[in-house]
């Protein structure tokens, strides 16, 4: 097999082309990394492997082994995506045959659908009354309903909303956000009344400058918010509405999806409000909103009722 200060140089090299070439996010380059140094150690266990030609047997036996530790479908999937990434790259530079690739599959996935929550609960998450009696300070408890507002009113995933910067801040004169999600892919976002006054209740009250070109929700310090403390908010509020722990900052994303189709809007439009890169990830809302129509069928439908 390669040695291994070859190996370590292949996977430098590689892994610098995910950075500047392919410029992976923070978190895709350290969890890759990891992946495929986990598949290069357990292929020094395999005498016969070469890197330069491997056999499907041995990608299959380090999937095996991962499952065997515990390993879930879900990581196996973006390990196998990792190794497929380092072996055709090696492919492209003249080094491996990544032909083995070809008749690898990736483990089956459980089917789960996305779980909104009602438009009643995802406004009441959404209003600042909600969590009147809290000892916390006003501009918290505003900041906290803005934030959760963008997710429930715009759609936007938590990192598109703390991403917001001040001189972004929707307003009477600005009723469109400009987005850039995952990939870097810009979208227009519409920004309803609620929404806009919720961000502004937030800002009137904020008691940090907003200058521009600084994040336009704040930690108690005063630096960027942090994620977590909106997943807590949402824990809050589940406890306050008896929601159940599916009711995450996530699901408040699903539940625009989902009450945008049932209210009759377009699948296309809704794709591109979320910015979906592929039409088939967000048809998944219409599964949704069929389960959610049949669900109500068999509870009020006199004759849907099963038999004891």
């Amino acid at each position: 097999m390669t040695s291994a200060l070859s190996r370590t140089a292949l996977f430098a090299s590689w892994h610098r082309h995910l950075a500047s070439e392919r410029r992976a996010a923070a978190k895709t380059l350290e969890a890759y990394g990891r992946d495929v140094r986990q598949f290069l150690d357990f292929l020094e266990t395999r005498p016969q492997a070469r890197i330069e030609k491997l056999a499907a047997a041995d990608i299959r036996a380090f999937m095996a082994a991962r499952r065997a530790e515990g390993v879930v479908g879900r990581t196996l999937m973006r390990q196998l995506a990792a190794i497929r990434s380092f072996l055709r790259f090696l492919e492209r530079e003249g080094v491996a045959d990544a032909s083995a690739l070809a008749v690898v599959q990736g483990p089956k996935l459980p089917r789960s659908l996305p779980k909104p929550l009602s438009a009643s609960a995802a406004r009441s998450v959404a209003d600042v009354a909600t969590r009147a009696g809290e000892e916390r300070e006003p501009w918290v408890l505003a900041r906290d309903a803005a934030v959760l507002a963008l997710l429930y009113g715009c759609g936007l995933r938590i990192s598109e909303a703390l991403g917001i910067l001040a001189e972004d801040a929707p307003s009477d004169a600005r009723d469109v956000l400009r987005i850039t999600g995952k990939g870097g892919k810009t979208r227009m976002v519409p920004v309803i009344a609620p929404v806009q006054r919720a961000v502004a209740d937030y800002v009137a009250q904020c008691p940090y400058a907003l200058a521009a070109g600084t994040p336009l929700f704040r930690g108690a310090k005063g630096g960027p918010l942090n994620p977590r403390i909106v997943q807590r908010a949402m824990e809050m509020m589940r406890g306050a509405l008896g929601l159940p722990a599916t009711a995450t900052p996530h699901a408040l994303r699903h539940s625009f999806a989902t009450h945008l189709l049932g209210r009759g809007g377009d699948l296309r439009a809704i794709q591109e409000l979320l910015g979906h890169a592929s039409l088939s990830t967000t048809q998944i809302y219409t599964e949704v909103d069929s389960a959610r129509l049949l669900a109500v069928f068999d509870q009020t439908h006199p004759r849907a009722r099963r038999a004891g």
